[in-house]
């Protein structure tokens, strides 16, 4: 039986407009979980999403991707064998318009079962806050739409991987997969100079500055005009011109992104994708159906057991969080200093309950 909790959570009312109010617990769907939420983290995702027009009338929106925090029921049909009480991380879809009480920015939330991740006992919930939807868009971008051997299987040479943007959440936990299993040649990065060495320590070969305007030419030259792969976690036209001038002149290749930017190359295939489809439920963005995609679902249920035991053993490395006080109010202020980049090499994290 679950007791009925008090509930508030962040809620988009309006372009560019979201309050703290007060909010019905969620249903517990089959397959979910419910989770009292202790910590959540900031994504781009979460200002990009506020910042969409807003149809007039339409229901508010709970917001938020990211959160850590202690199960508190289990729908009858998650198989993962969770039980009340766990330490759980995971992804869901904020700002959702196909199912509006599905985010994370809230004390109370339902998640979906399988794809969630137990907190490793030494990393505490603000730390684990940092990681589910960096984990599900490497597990989607790298082994999916890049086509790397899914780990362990390994390749030790003739490969060259570049990712765009190291010292974000993101691109530091590809820098970490793609060394831990050495299936490149090299992983190579770009950012500013002032996180060098920390996108070094996560594993990088070698570290670009993205405002050298001879970025391009360099790594070129340092992948023996041999580059044919691309994973921009920033995605940007100016992101993409620099990742499409560092590739290969004679092979081209994919150039991999988080926002629909396209290569300005013919001979480069630009591909798009979202983190969302990790969690293996339709859903809408910029108007259009994205439909459901069960091998993406079933790579992410596979891959959340492997992060586990990364985690667990030290191996994987969760990015530099940086906490706020303040919960739920806090939020907003911290989407704003995202916009504007004033965030970097950090991830902006929100204590929302009181169990960290």
């Amino acid at each position: 039986m679950v007791v009925q909790h008090q509930n508030r959570g962040l809620v988009k009312q309006g372009t560019n407009h979201a309050v703290v109010a007060e909010l019905p617990l969620p249903s517990l769907r089959d397959d979910y979980i419910l989770v009292k939420t202790v910590a959540v983290a900031l994504n781009p995702t979460d200002w990009q999403d506020l910042d969409e027009d807003f149809e007039p009338g339409a229901k508010p929106l709970l917001m938020g991707c990211d959160y850590a925090g202690i199960v508190e029921a289990v729908g009858k049909n998650v198989t993962k064998g969770l039980q009340q009480g766990d330490r759980v991380m995971g992804l869901v879809h904020g700002t959702n318009e196909a199912c509006p009480e599905d985010g994370s920015f809230a004390e109370h939330i339902v998640a979906k079962g399988d794809i969630c991740m137990r907190i490793p006992s030494h990393l505490s919930f603000t730390d684990a806050a940092t990681l589910p939807a960096g984990l599900a868009t490497v597990a989607l971008g790298l082994y999916k739409h890049l086509g790397l051997p899914f780990p362990p299987e390994t390749v030790t040479s003739g490969s060259w991987l570049l990712v765009y943007g190291g010292s974000s959440a993101t691109g530091s936990l590809a820098i970490q997969f793609a060394k831990l299993y050495l299936w490149v040649e090299g992983c190579y990065t770009t950012c500013s100079p002032r996180n060098f060495d920390f996108v070094r320590r996560r594993g990088a070969d070698a570290v670009f500055d993205y405002h050298d305007p001879g970025c391009a030419e360099k790594i070129r030259q340092c992948t023996s005009d041999d580059l044919t792969q691309v994973f921009d976690t920033i995605a940007t036209l100016e992101t993409a011109k620099i990742s499409a001038e560092s590739m290969s002149s004679r092979k081209g290749g994919a150039y991999c992104n988080l926002m629909g930017v396209d290569a300005p190359r013919e001979d480069v295939k630009s591909i798009f994708f979202l983190g969302y489809n990790a969690i293996g439920e339709a859903f809408y963005y910029e108007r259009k159906e994205w439909p459901v995609v069960p091998e993406d679902y079933v790579l992410a249920k596979t891959f959340g057991i492997l992060a586990e035991e990364l985690l667990e053993q030290g191996k994987i490395q969760p990015h530099p969080a940086a906490v706020r006080s303040g919960g739920l109010g806090a939020i907003l202020s911290g989407l704003e200093d995202m916009k504007r980049g004033k965030v970097s090499g950090q991830k902006l994290v929100s204590i929302i309950g009181n169990n960290h």
